[in-house]
């Protein structure tokens, strides 16, 4: 990404931990706009990257999440400074890590502490052209570390095992009970422990997600998740709680005026646009009650997985659409102080 800011002429500026920012203007004395796309996906760096397009689809593993986002915002800077648009406010522009997975949104969460002072809003480009995410659901996730003493399955016969106590866990966090309104959901998604068919496992792990797009409502689910981890292992086995992940909630009121933006922006390209919640970047922006809104480019399917294509025609449309937020997110900012 540095390289291909470099091309264009900018300089741009690594940090620590991977996120490449470029400024775009030299208006200091007004508020920024960032832009944020994300440059990691969930393959490992070894996945084969073979692209191919047949027909209007275009596929590739991490193509549409979120390749296309990262490729749609420097052909967005390459149409402002070719016809010499400039913005009322800078735009900062940042290809963020830490995005999917265990990342925890560090990328974007470093991003807005660092210009937080200084910002006016924040767009996201990620997910599907139509969508406009102005609400940010919120995740808890734990791994669980179960403890014993171990032994031979035949001759310790009777020894707590690590393994059973992780399953009374995982059964009593199977019957939690979660609200339909505020969408409230729970999954243990990896499971690890023991050592061979025949031998008492001394130490197992889960990890468990735990998601909500109300704060107060994720907080009382988290407390309920840790009291059934421990006191539901059994006698003879200590649990360990590590918090592993914690995305904030929260949400922009439908009118807010950069929602009411991104309405007329897709209105304008011929969509429809359907607000909705989702876990992004704007997360860190929206928890800290600074406008924000994650918009897509495009529409694709089969996300995470090597299959994963996107649909080529719509293009025009999606960075059509970035292109007038850019333009007009910036504007609205700098003529509103916020």
């Amino acid at each position: 990404m540095a390289t291909l800011w470099r091309e264009r002429g900018y300089k741009p500026e690594v940090d620590d931990l991977g996120n490449v920012y470029v400024r775009r203007g030299n208006k200091s004395d007004r508020p920024l706009l960032m832009i944020l796309t994300h440059i990691d996906t969930v393959f490992p760096a070894s996945t084969p990257l073979t692209i191919r397009r047949e027909g209007d689809r275009l596929y590739g593993p991490g193509i549409g999440d979120n390749s296309v986002s990262v490729a749609a915002i420097l052909t967005a800077i390459d149409l402002l400074d070719l016809y010499g648009w400039e913005t009322e406010a800078d735009l900062l522009l940042v290809a963020n890590v830490g995005e999917e997975g265990l990342g925890d949104l560090r990328g974007a969460r470093r991003a807005v502490e660092r210009y937080r002072e200084t910002l006016g809003a924040v767009l996201v480009v990620d997910g599907h052209l139509g969508s406009i995410v102005n609400a940010a659901v919120g995740s808890k996730r734990l791994k669980i570390t179960v403890k014993g003493p171990g032994g031979h399955a035949y001759g310790s016969f009777g020894t707590p095992s690590a393994i059973h106590g992780l399953g009374r866990i995982i059964a009593g966090l199977a019957a939690m009970q979660v609200p339909a309104e505020p969408r409230t959901t729970f999954n243990v998604g990896l499971i690890e422990g023991g050592t061979s068919i025949n031998t008492i496992a001394a130490h197992a792990t889960a990890l468990v997600d735990l998601r909500s797009i109300d704060i107060q409502t994720l907080a009382r689910l988290e407390e309920q998740a840790r009291t059934i981890i421990l006191q539901q292992v059994g006698p003879g086995l200590q649990t360990e709680i590590e918090v592993i992940g914690d995305r904030p909630a929260g949400k922009r009121s439908d009118n807010d005026p950069l929602v009411q933006l991104a309405k007329q922006a897709l209105h304008w390209v011929g969509y429809e646009p359907r607000l909705g919640a989702s876990s992004t970047d704007a997360n860190i922006p929206i928890s800290l009650d600074i406008p924000s809104v994650c918009v897509g480019v495009t529409k694709g399917e089969k996300a995470h997985t090597t299959d994963e294509f996107l649909h080529v025609s719509p293009l025009g449309k999606g960075l059509a659409q970035v292109v007038r937020l850019c333009i007009e997110a910036s504007n609205q900012i700098a003529h509103s102080g916020s």
